[in-house]
């Protein structure tokens, strides 16, 4: 039996939905397994902006500080035809959170069901055997430059004499690096033992010391094979032969491009999920959060529609890595893998089915699955 403390983080837009059917299948596990989650719902993005005046509160920060893993929806855009100029951020929840608590390692599995085969823009041939898992860096790079603070820099669009002009710093420095790059290659030791590193090293000198860095780590791992390779290159194998790939390990804004890429694989981008996780170690696990790739979708709130498996295998990683409990995340995505090859199908991977469902109905099989396994 364990005892765990979540903090749970929707955010805006479809962020509450598809987080509050991942907090059903959480309670299904609780009952089943008989643990004890003490669950915090606290406010982030736009909702916390509204409410609290800042993206994410010095309180709500605190009560994440005392938790075991965190469970987040989504921030970010407003909807179609609103702006919003100045003041606080959503984003800045998410790069506070990243940046405080050193989540530096950002982990995206790619397995298509082959039931959604037909989901996927490629031939069903292209896609069997694939079983990928992305390891991004996520605290620097292009998205952090040289500021401590949070991204967005609107203090590097400046204007002079020749116009508006804008700048963006690619910064990396050797432990940033190495890190991520040693986590990778641990993860692959237990999997099908091949590393692919992909940077952009015959034009970028973050990439030419990426590289430097890969081959000395590599040469602590003789077990596990690795190959470089180009971030175009890598962009366009991932379409023709995808089941090349076993782990690959990435900066920042290449892993943000490519994984979601990548979700055209599942057949949407509705169905990755997402663990960051750091150095910070639970009493089963790694302290990490845990958040479906897609965004906000503004557009689609309060309607049903969004797709909540991303989230909820989100909620599986989270019992994995974080609590330790890796029967209980192997039955959530048996369960996911079922409903799903009995043909109960979001819109965003409904073609050809007649019977699609809305996110709670999609939920609610989940979870009765889950009971019934």
């Amino acid at each position: 039996m364990s005892n765990a403390t979540i903090t749970v983080l929707p955010g805006d837009g479809v962020g509450p939905e598809v987080t509050a059917q991942a907090l059903a299948v959480l309670g299904a596990v609780e009952e089943k397994y008989r643990h004890t989650f003490t669950v915090h719902e606290r406010r982030v993005g736009l909702d916390a902006i509204e409410a609290e005046g800042t993206a994410i509160s010095d309180d709500t920060f605190e009560t994440c500080a005392h938790s075991d893993a965190l469970l987040f929806g989504a921030v970010g855009s407003l909807p179609a035809g609103q702006t919003r100029s100045g003041g606080p951020r959503p984003e800045q929840a998410l790069f506070r959170l990243r940046k405080e608590f050193g989540f530096f390692a950002n982990l995206r599995p790619v397995r298509p069901f082959e039931s959604l085969y037909a989901a996927s823009s490629l031939k069903p041939e292209h896609l069997k055997g694939t079983d990928m898992l992305f390891v991004r860096e996520l605290s620097a790079g292009l998205y952090y430059g040289r500021l401590e603070s949070v991204p967005g820099k609107p203090s590097e669009i400046r204007r002079t004499a020749r116009g508006t002009e804008a700048v963006d710093t690619l910064l990396y420095t050797e432990e940033e690096i190495e890190r991520v790059v040693r986590a990778a290659f641990e993860i692959a030791a237990g999997r099908e033992r091949k590393v692919t590193s992909v940077d952009k090293a015959n034009v970028l000198s973050s990439s030419v010391l990426w590289r430097e860095v890969v081959e000395r780590v590599a040469a602590d791992h003789p077990t596990v094979t690795f190959e470089h390779m180009l971030v175009d290159a890598c962009a366009m194998r991932l379409i023709r032969t995808p089941a090349d790939f076993d782990v690959i390990v990435t900066e920042n804004l290449f892993g943000d491009i490519l994984t979601d890429e990548a979700s055209m694989l599942t057949g949407s981008i509705g169905m990755l999920p997402s663990a960051s996780l750091g150095a910070r170690r639970t009493e089963s696990g790694m302290f990490g959060l845990y958040e479906p790739v897609h965004g906000s979708a503004p557009d689609l709130a309060g309607q049903d529609r969004a797709n909540p498996v991303g989230a909820i295998l989100s909620a599986a990683l989270l019992l994995r890595h974080s609590l330790g409990l890796e029967q209980e995340a192997a039955a959530v995505e048996e369960a996911v893998e079922y409903v799903i090859r009995e043909g109960c199908r979001t819109e965003d991977i409904g073609e050809g089915v007649h019977a699609v469902v809305g996110t709670r109905e999609m939920g609610r099989r989940i979870v009765d699955r889950l009971r019934q396994s």
